[in-house]
């Protein structure tokens, strides 16, 4: 069993029944006091964030964990279907456990899913920059371009997102998955 000392970012815990992952965890030693280890985690079913303090030395349930490449096929009702790269076996992927990323998923993008044990899926993980072209935004004239701000446009997979004034319809542009921000857009 793993000690507290073998805790870092970006380990995934076993935590109140749930899977989360480690996002920030600090060593406070306060004077006369037992040292304590602050942790801050994310909930992978839901997203929430769980702050926590554990004595130094208390046992933790670290979860191994396998990475492996798919590629999104279609979505089927709730469920998105997914083949894995080196088989070629299709899996159905609960839209829960995609969550808000299904918005920013193209047919045919390379993903990633990590499993605990062997065939449960934890968390969909897409790559960190995505490349959408741009379906729907307002025109903008010569004055718009001269001042900044931004105006909504709807991306090809129907995601809506703040973009500069500058950008069209049909631009491509790269996306940050993690924020759902515009990053730049890409030459073509």
């Amino acid at each position: 069993m793993a000690t507290t000392s073998d805790l870092s970012k970006g380990i995934i815990l076993k935590f109140n029944g749930g899977y989360h992952v480690l996002e920030e965890i600090s060593h406070h030693t306060p004077g006369n006091k037992r040292g304590f280890y602050q942790a801050k985690m994310r909930n992978l079913l839901n997203g929430r964030i769980v702050e926590n303090k554990f004595r130094s030395g208390e046992t933790v349930d670290i979860v191994r964990t396998e990475r492996k490449a798919f590629q999104f096929l279609y979505a089927d009702g709730e469920d998105f279907v997914m083949m894995d790269k080196d088989s070629f076996d299709q899996l159905p992927v609960s839209g829960e456990l995609v969550g808000d990323k299904k918005s920013l998923l193209k047919e045919g993008m390379d993903i990633e899913l990590v499993f605990v044990e062997e065939d449960t899926i934890i968390e969909v993980s897409l790559p960190i920059f995505i490349e959408l072209a741009v379906t729907e935004t307002d025109p903008s004239t010569k004055d718009d371009r001269a001042t900044s701000g931004t105006k909504p446009a709807t991306l090809e997979t129907g995601a809506t997102i703040n973009v500069p004034m500058f950008i069209q319809n049909g631009d491509l542009l790269k996306i940050d998955s993690r924020t759902k921000a515009y990053v730049e857009r890409v030459k073509k």
